[in-house]
């Protein structure tokens, strides 16, 4: 049933009110209430007739604070788009699209890209609020153009030094400070060269990355070279791993089980294929866990989640997965058939053998279940003397089956 909004969700600039439409200004004049961070509510506040109040810190939920207002009419103060990167999604998550408004003013990407000429839908729009600046690797590619919303004042100097530290020191950066507004200020410098002692907490990062620095850059393609991980031996190899990766067929905002994940390779590889995947790893030993955890933050997807404990315990109360992959434990009681009772309908299990006993569980389940048995091989080069030969170096069989 439609109902007549009683939330407008109104975008505000630097420029306060007056950037804001006569219907925006209407809306704010005529509120019963008026929600946001206590900048916003500065910037409106000659047009603030209601009672405001800001946001509590943690937020929260702030779509259960407005609907204990509804049907009273509510304004919420949002910084230029509330729907990029800001509270709309959050509020929008409880309140149906039908009992609010939403009136954006130019977001602080718009404002950038006018400033500095570049195209808008070709630039990669981030943010590090929230976030640890590692998870920005994957976008950091040869002549990649950025905008990164930074946490406070401190971001700049910290992507800088990440830059750096991985071969992107003459990246121009422009710091683009309090934008639209009478303190806007641009400053630019290369990744490498000293920053201004005082930045604006308000800073959006604007990041042109230089051609020529393909080694610095993660490949975009599964199988990662295996020196890029930190690992004790225990790891399935970068051959393995894109084979693996390829019969797992990740896709958008599918969850992974890693079960044994050890380095944390198979897990952080899934994640890489796109930002919204996600991985639990699951993982008895205490140093391998923290082994796989930084790796994660080093190869940019800090938010790969890592459980203590052993299958098939330890995946009680996990989430239901998209895709098991099964590196380390396939052998042990229980392993196989928890994982294969867990996997959601459509989902995919590989699981990976490089003993004769867990390939006669794996024959085993195959002729249960189905699926497909694959024999991978590989041999590396090798000298012998004065002459070359091409050695065995690994042999697995994979066990690939469809929930």
């Amino acid at each position: 049933m439609s109902r007549s909004p009683w939330l407008s969700i109104l975008g505000i600039g630097e420029d306060g009110v007056d950037g804001l439409s006569g219907q925006a200004r209407g809306l704010l004049s005529e509120a019963e209430f008026v929600f946001g961070g206590t900048r916003h509510l500065a910037l409106a506040r000659e047009l603030i007739h209601g009672e405001a109040a800001a946001w509590p810190v943690p937020l929260g939920d702030p779509a259960a604070l407005l609907l204990s207002r509804r049907p009273r009419r509510c304004v919420v103060l949002a910084s230029g788009d509330p729907f990029w990167f800001g509270i709309g999604s959050l509020l929008a998550r409880g309140i149906p699209a039908d009992e609010f408004i939403c009136l954006p003013q130019p977001s602080a990407f718009s404002l950038a890209c006018a400033r500095l000429g570049w195209s808008l839908q070709t630039t990669r729009t981030l943010s590090v609020c929230g976030r640890p600046v590692e998870a920005l690797v994957p976008a950091l590619q040869p002549a990649a153009r950025l905008l990164v919303l930074c946490a406070d004042a401190a971001s700049p100097a910290a992507i800088a030094g990440l830059l750096a530290g991985r071969g992107f020191g003459a990246a121009t950066l422009h710091l683009m400070q309090a934008l639209g507004g009478p303190r806007e200020r641009i400053v630019t410098r290369q990744a490498d060269q000293t920053l201004p002692g005082e930045i604006d907490p308000l800073t959006l990062l604007a990041i042109a990355l230089p051609t020529g620095a393909e080694a610095s850059a993660l490949p975009l393609a599964c199988g990662l070279d295996d020196a890029a991980f930190e690992h004790d031996g225990q790891m399935t190899r970068r051959e393995i791993r894109a084979l693996t990766l390829s019969a797992l067929a990740p896709r958008q905002g599918e969850l992974l089980w890693d079960i044994g994940c050890g380095s944390g390779a198979i897990a952080i590889e899934w994640m890489l294929c796109h930002p919204a995947c996600r991985a639990v790893g699951i993982e008895p030993d205490p140093a391998r866990r923290a082994r796989a955890a930084r790796n994660a933050r080093a190869l940019g997807v800090p938010g790969l989640q890592l459980h203590a404990g052993a299958a098939p315990l330890a995946l009680d109360g996990l989430p239901p997965p998209d895709a098991v992959f099964i590196g380390g434990g396939a052998s042990d009681p229980g392993v196989l058939d928890a994982a294969c009772l867990a996997l959601r309908s459509g989902g995919r299990l590989v699981a990976n053998a490089v003993t004769l006993e867990t390939e006669a569980l794996l024959i085993a389940h195959q002729a249960r279940h189905g699926g497909t048995l694959t024999r991978f091989g590989i041999d590396r080069l090798d000298t012998i003397g004065s002459m070359h030969a091409l050695r065995p170096a690994m042999r697995i069989l994979q066990w690939a089956w469809h929930g």
